[in-house]
């Protein structure tokens, strides 16, 4: 399946970032059918969310491991391979291109898809210079999304107001996933370059990650329903 046949459904992707699996198994049951693909990240996994992972993927949902692994090239490769063993669907490592490379040896041959990390969206100009990175935001991601090409991994993972840039580098068949995507009103919180569902797939993100407007949402499934229907209509 083509990027531009994906259902809007499975354009969603919920953010569980919550401190425990007893609270994310309790909103994975609450949004039901509507919601197929999960991201996990650190907290979460370090909280049980592996074995939860598993349980996910075998009630036939998908899910994000979203782990941004950088470490020496074998270690990398290896910890790509796992995951992909544990069927996980997305996996992110920063787009370093040793990074990149190993978790491309790692990926091969299955349906695993590695993600390079750009600039993460709560980081701005004075963020990178406060790093010691001399290049911008613009010009980081940029040189990040190039070289994901280059290692061959299926895609990146960038803020949404980056989307269009990096799907000019891509191109049509590469992947670009946007977290920092909050609904027209929603709180910002510690997010820094964001836009709404429709700007972020109209720039040219194939997927979305969204936490906070869903899970601390008054009524999460009405939120997740209304983001899908947003993303219909983009």
């Amino acid at each position: 399946m083509s990027n531009a046949e994906v259902s809007p459904r499975d354009r969603l992707i919920v953010a569980l970032d919550f401190p425990g699996v007893a609270a994310a198994e309790a909103l994975v049951w609450q949004l039901g059918d509507d919601v197929g693909f999960y991201k996990i990240g650190l907290e979460l996994t370090i909280a049980g969310g592996l074995d939860f992972a598993g349980e996910l993927i075998k009630s036939g949902k998908r899910v994000f491991l979203d782990l941004k692994l950088h470490d020496i090239g074998t270690t990398v490769e290896k910890a790509t391979a796992a995951a992909a063993e544990r069927g996980v669907s997305l996996l992110t490592v920063h787009a370093y291109p040793q990074t990149l490379e190993a978790a491309a040896r790692g990926a091969q041959g299955s349906p695993l898809k590695v993600l390079g990390v750009t600039v993460l969206t709560s980081y701005d100009d004075a963020d990178l210079a406060a790093a010691g990175y001399a290049a911008g935001v613009e010009e980081t991601v940029r040189r990040r999304a190039a070289s994901a090409r280059e290692a061959g991994v299926a895609g990146v993972i960038c803020a949404p107001t980056d989307a269009a840039m990096v799907r000019a580098i891509l191109g049509p068949s590469g992947l670009v996933v946007t977290p920092g995507v909050r609904p027209a009103g929603a709180e910002v919180g510690d997010q820094k370059r964001i836009a709404t569902p429709s700007d972020a797939r109209r720039a040219g993100a194939d997927m979305i990650v969204v936490g906070r407007p869903i899970t601390a949402a008054p009524e999460p499934l009405a939120a997740a329903r209304a983001i899908i229907a947003e993303l219909a209509g983009a």
